[in-house]
């Protein structure tokens, strides 16, 4: 499975908008941080996590010409709020795009995405097929899912796992149980916002203790804010095995 990071940014991307920061004013490519979201690939499956506000032209930077389905994280606005653009590839196939979402980001999508779920239809909207998600594992293609909860301060937000690849963003909590079910992953994905703590994300040193604890061969971090510092500093001081994530990043597994 060939794997895309399609965005590795925090809710308000990087740079960030009026910020005069070293991080934000940076040269360095891998300090511009578009939503978080990753496409996968295999040999006649594509599916990408999340469509956040920069989906079209994350969705045209990496190439993605074939899209059979979209898995939600949850229903934040930097997760959702680019679907409407599944429209081109509804256009080019003439099919729906099968979209899965546990119940909270399911009402989220109908309530911001109402049009496309109306009973008054018309060429030219969006074409779903949600899939209801509670937790159980699923199938999109020939790609095998395996849900992982984990919180988000108070919201429950899914992370997958698929294969020896597993994806965990927005999140500062994973209980015992759902730790057990990342175990024996050769990559894993994590949220690592900055190093000051916060609500609802791990820190930089809360992420690199849960990768210990996992040990998988590598670890990448994502969700990144411009608060962490520059990407070239922070990659060198991290543990072996350990790095930061970046914009067009690509891993097979």
């Amino acid at each position: 499975m060939n794997i895309t990071f399609l965005g590795t940014g925090t809710s308000q991307g990087v740079p960030m908008i009026g910020c005069g920061c070293e991080v934000c004013t940076s040269a360095n490519p891998k300090d511009n941080r578009l939503r978080s979201a990753v496409w996968l690939q295999n040999e006649d499956t594509s599916v990408v996590i999340d469509s956040g506000p920069d989906f079209r032209y994350q969705m045209l930077r990496a190439k993605v010409e074939t899209l059979d389905g979209i898995v939600f994280t949850h229903g934040h606005k930097d997760h959702v709020a680019g679907l409407d653009d599944v429209r081109a590839y509804n256009y080019w196939t003439q099919k729906d795009i099968d979209i899965f979402a546990n119940p909270d980001t399911e009402e989220i999508l109908r309530r911001e995405f109402q049009y496309a779920f109306s009973n008054i239809q018309y060429p030219g909207l969006p074409q779903l097929a949600i899939h209801s998600l509670t937790g159980q594992d699923f199938t999109v293609g020939s790609m095998d899912f395996r849900t992982i909860k984990v919180l988000h301060y108070k919201l429950e937000v899914f992370g997958y796992r698929i294969g020896d690849f597993t994806y965990i963003t927005d999140a500062n909590y994973i209980a015992p149980e759902e730790m057990d079910k990342i175990r024996g992953t050769k990559i894993l994905v994590l949220n690592a916002l900055r190093h000051e703590k916060h609500i609802s994300h791990f820190t930089l040193n809360e992420a690199i203790e849960i990768a210990r604890e996992i040990g998988a061969e590598q670890t990448y971090f994502t969700h990144i804010s411009h608060q962490l510092g520059l990407h070239d500093e922070i990659n060198a001081s991290l543990p072996q095995g350990i790095f930061l994530a970046y914009d067009g990043l690509k891993l097979t597994c």
